[in-house]
């Protein structure tokens, strides 16, 4: 650990004055280590409240902060020092966050869309659908993993068997096959649901 990481103050969260000037100064010597390491303990719960405020979910915010810091890592080399490290490190996170919350609005916006086509359903419908997704997971997880992974790219993905045997590293007759003792199984599992 590099000298000046040593001198300074560790457990009271209080940012000195000088810290941006050291942290700074380890990016501009390429000790981006360390100023990493520095950045993390200095930044790492002001970071992580902007992130809560964003997310509203603990472990969602401990992910974006991490990110943040990868991100920051990575773009030691271009930083070029204008304005404040801690408003740097706050820019960064702050598109993370946005990112993040894009990415999650599509998702669920796609979710809503597929749940609001069917008509209106009660309760025992939704049961049902329930216990029916938990069944086919639950036969979905005994079948060897070659098998579950061409059966999902087949169906899920909709890889044709040429497409399928090239992302599976096998030859057309090997996916077909796959596919095939996949779908046996489960039907065997499931019965004829």
């Amino acid at each position: 650990m590099a000298p000046e990481l040593a001198r300074l103050p560790g457990g009271d969260g209080a940012i000195a004055a000088d810290e941006g000037a050291t942290i700074e100064r380890l990016i501009a010597e390429g000790k981006h280590r360390d100023a990493l390491g520095l950045c993390a303990r200095r930044f790492a719960l002001p970071l992580g409240r902007l992130c809560m405020a964003f997310t509203g979910s603990q472990a969602e915010s401990e992910e974006l902060v991490q990110e943040t810091l990868l991100a920051a890592f990575d773009a030691f080399p271009q930083y070029r020092g204008e304005g404040s490290v801690r408003a740097w490190l706050f820019g960064i996170a702050r598109r993370i966050c946005g990112r993040h919350a894009e990415i999650k609005a599509r998702r669920q916006e796609r979710l809503r869309l597929v749940h609001d086509t069917g008509r209106a359903r009660d309760a025992a419908d939704i049961a049902l659908e329930r216990e029916r997704a938990v069944r086919a997971r639950a036969a979905l997880a005994k079948l060897k993993p070659s098998e579950r992974e061409a059966v999902i790219l087949r169906f899920e993905g909709e890889l044709s068997f040429r497409e399928l045997a090239a992302a599976c590293g096998v030859d057309e007759a090997a996916a077909r096959k796959r596919v095939s003792r996949a779908l046996a199984r489960l039907r065997a599992d499931l019965g004829e649901e």
